[in-house]
């Protein structure tokens, strides 16, 4: 019953900059980790930055300097604010949320978000 939706993608020009939002709802107890990811098509998914429940981040080189991710735990929610957009960075993004556990009590389990389009244009 846990969901993860994604927002705020869209259209950028290059260099240009976006600020994804990716909320988790649900009766939810607690989260670890969370994460973004991003897919281009014909690609494997690629790890961009984590976000530990304490605010400790790491990044993957390809975006480190022009990405920041952010977490508000009180709203369930993780953000990535995206800058310098090359084309390259042109993917679909997800969000993911680690060891999730419910007001059930049962165990943390991992989540998904659906997605959200970034196209960044020449």
């Amino acid at each position: 019953q846990v969901q993860l939706v994604e927002s705020g993608g869209g259209l950028v020009q290059a260099g240009g900059s976006l600020r994804l939002s990716c909320a988790a709802s649900g009766r939810i107890f607690s989260i670890n980790a969370m994460a973004w990811y991003r897919q281009a098509p014909g690609k494997q998914r690629e790890w961009l930055a984590g976000i530990t429940a304490v605010g400790s981040t790491n990044y993957a080189d390809s975006v480190k300097g022009r990405f920041t991710i952010s977490r508000v735990n009180a709203k369930n929610t993780v953000y990535l604010q995206m800058n310098s957009l090359k084309p390259e960075d042109t993917a679909v993004y997800y969000c993911n949320a680690d060891r999730v556990v419910t007001m059930a009590l049962g165990p943390g389990r991992e989540y998904w978000g659906q997605g959200t389009q970034v196209t960044v244009s020449s």
